[in-house]
């Protein structure tokens, strides 16, 4: 799958600003402008938030891998673009929530093959799974650059490594190295040898040759939901889910397959949209 000449994807000259490619169920997105470090400017931010809706309405895709070309993940938001914002060219402020595209039904890895800084570490804490290469290196720069802590990363990040550490790097706003991020829980995955991004391809490979589709959805919403609620209700709303997939034909088909030794063959999730996750209530 690539971009067209009149594709709204395209970044400076011809270039996509974001390279899709299809690898059976798993979806891999790579940032492209690697001569900036995958700096987070426009056409990146259309290009993607338009194949992560694709990605969310498309049966077929089953898992999505999110990477960098070159030797950088993503630096950040261009610099060129925060400048017109300083010298007054800010947009108007919306109730509505400006977070990254992300999938709430679909499992995201991210594949950290360099520096992930400000809103390329927002997309590395909005993913489900994290893999990162020696070289990979974490930066939240918002205190260094005047702003706050935005796209929810102050809310993500002490969820993964806790309240004192994230305050630590958010208000110093220090370097990260892959093995600390490993070691404080940032990072899932430390790839020290092979390459980050094949490693990332095949455990998406897997979920989506293994897994059932509904499974993961349910399981993330269930993550979701149980972030704002106490154990009890927790446990509930689980049994409630588990008796619902006893009667859904996922559960037949993948005690027949364990049986047989083959690959399930789930069926897909009907399209649904891509947004920012927000708990699910019951009316």
């Amino acid at each position: 799958m690539t971009a067209t000449a009149t594709d709204p994807r395209l970044g400076e000259g011809s270039d996509p600003a974001v390279l899709l490619e299809r690898r059976g169920g798993v979806l891999v997105l790579t940032l492209n402008r690697p001569d900036k470090l995958n700096a987070w400017n426009a056409a990146i931010d259309t290009a993607f938030r338009a194949a992560m809706a694709d990605a969310a309405e498309d049966p077929e895709v089953r898992a999505v891998v999110v990477t960098g070309a070159g030797r950088g993940f993503c630096s950040g938001a261009d610099m060129s673009e925060l400048g017109d914002i300083a010298d007054g060219g800010a947009p108007e402020r919306t109730d509505e929530p400006r977070v990254p595209a992300t999938l709430r039904d679909k499992p995201v890895v991210v594949a950290v093959n360099g520096i992930a800084a400000g809103m390329g570490l927002a997309q590395v804490l909005w993913a489900d799974v994290r893999f990162a290469s020696p070289d990979a290196r974490f930066l939240t720069a918002f205190s260094r650059r005047g702003l706050v802590a935005e796209y929810g990363t102050s809310w993500l990040l002490q969820r993964l490594v806790g309240t004192s550490r994230a305050a630590d790097l958010l208000l110093s706003s220090r370097m990260v190295g892959a093995a600390e991020a490993h070691r404080i829980g940032l990072v899932d995955h430390l790839v020290e040898d092979g390459d980050v991004r094949e490693a990332a391809i095949a455990y998406a490979a897997d979920l989506a040759t293994w897994c059932s589709p509904t499974s993961m959805r349910l399981i993330k919403q269930q993550l979701r939901d149980d972030a704002e609620r106490g154990l009890d209700d927790a446990v509930l709303d689980a049994d409630r889910m588990m008796h619902a997939s006893f009667r859904a034909p996922d559960l037949l088909e993948g005690v027949r397959a364990y049986a047989e030794r083959r690959p399930p063959e789930f069926p897909g999730i009907p399209g649904t949209s891509a947004g920012a996750p927000t708990p699910t209530k019951e009316t």
